[in-house]
C-alpha cells in the first residue's frame, strides 16, 4: 500500500468498520452453528466434521488468496468478491439437503470468508506500523461487533428457536459486503509486484521461529474445544441459549477491554514473555471449564481469561510475525500464522474434539485441551529462552 494509505485516518476507520461487521458475522455464526446443526438432528461427530470445514479452508485459502492479491494488487476488490460470493452461498443453508450439501455450502462460504481475515490482518499490521495500541483500537471494533451479535442472537434463538439461522447468516454477510464497498479503492504499488520475492525458508529455519509456530499450533488446537464445542457443552449441562450467549459475550467483553488497554500493557513484558503468559492463561481456562461446568460463576471466570488466552495471544502473534517476517515476507508470514494455527490446528482440534466428546464426553475433551495448552506453554517457554539467548549475544 502507498504511504498515503498508511497515514489516512479515514482508511483506518474503514477497516475498523469492516472488522466490526466481519466479526459480527463470526459472533453469531461460530457459537450457534453447532446448535443449529444439532437442531437439524445431526450427531456430534458429523457436527464436528461440518464445523471443521472452516479450519480446513484455512489450510489452503489464506495462501491462495494472498498469492492472488500479490499478483493483482487488487486487495480491496478481492475482499468485495469474497463477501459477495459468501453471501450468495449462504442462501444454500435454507435447503436441508443433508450433511453433504451443508458441507459443500460451508466449504464455499468459508473459502471466501477465510480470505478476509488474512488479507485484513496483513493490511492492518502495515497500517499501524508497529503501534500495537493503535492496532488494538481498530481491532476492538471487531470484538464489539462479535459481542453484539453473540448476545442478541442468543436471546433471539432462545425466544424463536434455531430456524432463523440461515436468515442471520445471509443478513450478516450482506452487512460485511456493504462494509467492503465502503473501503477506499486501494492497490499495491507496481514496484511491489516487480520486486524480487524474498525466500521464506531461512526464516523458518530459525529455531525460535519453529518453536513459536509449535506453540501457536498447540495453543489454537486447544482453543477449538471452546470454538467448536463450548455451546454444546453448556447446552448438555442444561444452560439456556440466553445464558450461553451471555457467557460468550462475557469473553468478548474481556477481549474488548484488552484491546482497549493493550497499548499500556504490552510494553511491560517482551513479546515472548507475553506468549508464555497467554499459554498459562489458556491452561487455567481449559482446566476450569473442564472441572467446574456446573458452576456458572466459574465458567464466567474461565471466559474472562479470554482476554489473555485469545486477545493478548492474537496481538502477540501478529507482532511476532511482523517482526520475523518483515517487508515482502509479511503476507506469507500472516498466511503461515493462519494456516498453522487456525488451519492445521483448527482441523485437528475440531475433529479430535468431536471424536473424544462423542466417546468420552465433553469434560474429558476439555481435559485434553488443558494438556494441549500445557504443551503450547512449554513451546512458548522454549522460544522465550532462545529469543533471550539471541538478544544476549
Amino acid at each position: 500500500m502507498t504511504a498515503t494509505v498508511a497515514g489516512g485516518r479515514g482508511h483506518l476507520l474503514a477497516f475498523a468498520v469492516l472488522s466490526a461487521s466481519y466479526f459480527a458475522h463470526i459472533g453469531f455464526f461460530n457459537p450457534y452453528l453447532p446448535l443449529w446443526l444439532k437442531d437439524l438432528g445431526l450427531p456430534i461427530f458429523v457436527i464436528s466434521l461440518l464445523t471443521s470445514v472452516q479450519s480446513i479452508t484455512r489450510v489452503f485459502a489464506p495462501y491462495a488468496w494472498g498469492a492472488l492479491s500479490d499478483h493483482t494488487g487488487q486487495r480491496v476488490l478481492l475482499l468485495r468478491i469474497s463477501a459477495g460470493v459468501a453471501m450468495v452461498a449462504s442462501l444454500g443453508l435454507w435447503w436441508n439437503g443433508g450433511a453433504w450439501w451443508l458441507g459443500l455450502v460451508l466449504l464455499v462460504m468459508f473459502t471466501h470468508t477465510s480470505s478476509m481475515m488474512s488479507l485484513t490482518e496483513a493490511a492492518m499490521a502495515h497500517l499501524v506500523a508497529g503501534d500495537w495500541g493503535r492496532y488494538g483500537r481498530i481491532r476492538l471494533w471487531g470484538s464489539a461487533g462479535f459481542l453484539v451479535t453473540v448476545f442478541v442472537a442468543g436471546e433471539w434463538f432462545e425466544r424463536f428457536g434455531m430456524g432463523h439461522f440461515p436468515a442471520w447468516a445471509g443478513g450478516t454477510l450482506a452487512i460485511v459486503l456493504i462494509a467492503t464497498l465502503r473501503l477506499p479503492d486501494m492497490r499495491d504499488p507496481p514496484l511491489a509486484h516487480a520486486a524480487q520475492r524474498e525466500p521464506v525458508g531461512p526464516v523458518l529455519r530459525r529455531p525460535a521461529v519453529r518453536w513459536f509456530f509449535a506453540s501457536l499450533f498447540f495453543h489454537v488446537m486447544a482453543h477449538f474445544a471452546v470454538y467448536g464445542f463450548l455451546s454444546l457443552y453448556l447446552d448438555s449441562l442444561g444452560y439456556g441459549k440466553g445464558v450461553i450467549g451471555l457467557l460468550w459475550a462475557l469473553s468478548v467483553a474481556a477481549e474488548v477491554g484488552w484491546f482497549f488497554l493493550q497499548g499500556r500493557l504490552l510494553g511491560r513484558f517482551a513479546m515472548p514473555r507475553w506468549l508464555l503468559i497467554c499459554g498459562v492463561a489458556a491452561v487455567l481456562r481449559m482446566g476450569i471449564t473442564a472441572g467446574c461446568g456446573p458452576w456458572v460463576w466459574a465458567l464466567a471466570v474461565a471466559q474472562l481469561l479470554h482476554a489473555l488466552s485469545f486477545a493478548a495471544h492474537h496481538t502477540t502473534c501478529v507482532a511476532m510475525v511482523s517482526r520475523h517476517f518483515p517487508g515482502r515476507l509479511r503476507g506469507r508470514g500472516q498466511a503461515l500464522f493462519t494456516v498453522i494455527g487456525y488451519g492445521f490446528g483448527g482441523v485437528l482440534g475440531v475433529l479430535a474434539g468431536g471424536a473424544i466428546a462423542q466417546r468420552f464426553g465433553y469434560v474429558v475433551m476439555f481435559g485434553v485441551a488443558t494438556l494441549l495448552s500445557g504443551v503450547g506453554s512449554l513451546c512458548a517457554w522454549r522460544m522465550q529462552r532462545l529469543e533471550a539467548a539471541v538478544a544476549a549475544r
